[in-house]
């Protein structure tokens, strides 16, 4: 883990399971020690010959496949609520409780849309296009919508309505169907991984396991009206896993895609808890079992969401402290006036900037109701996580296939994303997506082009990420990388989230001698895009003097 003063732990859990086949570890040499860059506000250290791991590429995923092309992004995935109940055979799903619990034809309209599989190809194709993978929902509940009218509550459709308007979710086993058989009562996950095997062989496809199970007594009533347990979780886990990986014994398999705090910890209040005790914790030493009896992985990595709560149930110590930074004002309801003024919307600018530090920061207690769940501690999320694994099954790997920070139509937006997507490349996370919850997430996309395409070109940022230390965390962040095929191809992400503008000294650790860097920075005046800036000259042997914008995040990749 790369602690708040740059340091590294050398127990890192998910390095062997995350370590890409094409990985090594750049052989930088002996380094030149840098020289002073002067008086600064800030200084940033960069050590090559430390800390190198491989960063997965899959961090830098979106929940939305227009944005893979423009961007660069190598991972889209289809998830939310829609999912679960989704019926690949005809492309009918229900919105649960985000609209009406209706059945409907939401995913997919036009020409095709009552064949089998033609959501799934368009999201594969359109991922495909952009040579990205595609992380597809496997669902896993009982019933899938049989039908995409009429509209309104299916639970008005009769006492019956579960065998009127759905038809029976299951794992066929044998005898796979490709088309398969529309005219019966069932609907089978593994004639759809088939499907996909045969109609999509080019593609790059990885499956997860529904979509936050913890809440779809809340969500999904009118397929699981009943609170899922660990146990039903478990057994329905275990078996449509397994039907995956026996199409497709290579596949990559997400679960139990918990949707927030509760949910790990006790499946949110799941029965069984008291006394199965943590959730997360319990179900890592299940699957190690479960793998353990089959012979090989059951599902191979630990799939969480996280969408920040600060500023729900804080300290309610200023202007927006206690107003969700998750919230956007432009389209939420019944806000309190707080929450809108100008003071209110720069205090949770400021929270937002500060939250990405509760995935790795032990110093950092944020502004919610979760440090008080565990005596006022800091969460320090992706440690705690990779300890759980190390634990219970150490093979597993991390993911977080939901997260927002909002903010995306403003700088604290890319500030956070930008901060949140060096957090995961540097501390060994598999794969992430970022979900969409903005009226508008200009300025979020444009955090990730600080990774994937900070020159407009497709520059990006490098496949091994180094030691990278500030000497002021709350103000700013760094982050450091190297491609491995190029040993002195260095790329540095520096963030000020300070509202002034700070001098910085970048202190480079590295045989390569750097003479001079090229800048691209990100300010809220720049508008949503990384804007090429006047470029650095070495002040001392690999050291330089960058005065950074007030609020930016900038890249700044050094050269001989």
């Amino acid at each position: 883990m790369v602690g708040p003063d740059g340091s590294v732990d050398p127990v890192e859990p998910s390095d062997a399971a995350m370590a890409a086949d094409n990985w090594a570890a750049p052989d930088v040499g002996t380094p030149v020690e840098a020289g002073s860059p002067g008086a600064v506000d800030i200084t940033f250290t960069v050590q090559a010959t430390q800390g190198a791991r491989p960063i997965s590429p899959y961090v830098y995923g979106v929940n939305d496949g227009d944005q893979a092309g423009p961007h660069h992004l190598p991972l889209v995935r289809s998830g939310g609520n829609r999912l679960t109940a989704f019926n690949w055979e005809n492309n009918a799903s229900n919105a649960g409780s985000d609209y009406m619990f209706e059945n409907d034809d939401y995913l997919c309209t036009g020409t095709g849309c009552d064949n089998p599989g033609t959501y799934l190809k368009q999201l594969i194709d359109q991922a495909s296009a952009a040579s990205a993978a595609m992380v597809l929902t496997v669902p896993i509940v009982d019933y899938v919508s049989a039908d995409k009218s009429p509209g309104g509550d299916v639970r008005n459709s009769g006492s019956n309505y579960l065998s009127t308007r759905f038809k029976q979710n299951k794992v066929k086993g044998s005898n796979l169907q490709n088309p398969p058989n529309t005219t019966d009562a069932f609907v089978y996950q593994d004639e759809m991984v088939n499907w996909v095997a045969q109609t999509e062989p080019h593609a790059t496809v990885l499956y997860q396991l529904d979509n936050e199970p913890d809440l779809w007594s809340s969500t999904h009533a009118e397929v699981h009206p009943n609170a899922v347990t660990y146990a039903e979780l478990l057994q329905r886990d275990v078996e449509f896993a397994k039907a995956v990986k026996t199409v497709t014994p290579s596949a990559v398999v997400l679960g139990p895609v918990n949707y927030g705090w509760q949910g790990f910890v006790n499946l949110q209040n799941a029965s069984d808890s008291m006394t199965d005790g943590d959730f997360l914790a319990w179900w890592l030493g299940q699957m190690k079992s479960a793998a353990t009896s089959w012979g090989k992985p059951v599902v191979d990595v630990m799939d969480l969401h996280w969408y920040s709560e600060v500023g729900n149930g804080g300290s309610g110590k200023g202007p927006g402290q206690d107003c969700r930074i998750n919230t956007d004002p432009t389209t939420a309801t019944n806000l309190p006036a707080d929450c809108t003024t100008q003071a209110g919307l720069a205090g949770e600018a400021a929270q937002r900037e500060q939250a990405p530090r509760s995935l790795w920061d032990s110093t950092y207690v944020e502004n919610s109701w979760i440090p008080g769940s565990m005596g006022n501690k800091a969460i320090d999320l992706i440690p705690l996580m990779q300890k759980k694994i190390s634990t219970g099954d150490p093979t597993m790997k991390l993911s977080f296939t939901e997260w927002n920070y909002g903010g995306g139509s403003d700088i604290s937006g890319s500030i956070a994303t930008a901060d949140t997507l060096g957090v995961f490349g540097a501390n060994g996370v598999y794969l992430a997506s970022l979900f969409p919850i903005w009226h508008d997430e200009s300025f979020t996309y444009a955090g990730f082009d600080a990774y994937r395409n900070y020159d407009g070109k497709g520059a990006a940022f490098g496949d091994t990420s180094i030691a990278a230390a500030t000497t002021d965390v709350p103000d700013s962040s760094v982050y450091a990388s190297l491609q491995s095929a190029d040993a002195s191809h260095l790329v540095i992400v520096v963030i000020n989230k300070a509202t002034t503008t700070k001098t910085a000294g970048i202190e480079i650790s590295h045989s390569t001698v750097y003479t001079k860097a090229a800048v691209y920075a990100l300010t809220q005046g720049g508008g949503a895009k990384m804007v090429a800036g006047t470029g650095l000259t070495a002040v001392a042997t690999n050291a330089f003097k960058y005065t950074m914008p007030a609020q930016s995040v900038t890249v700044i990749v050094p050269s001989p």
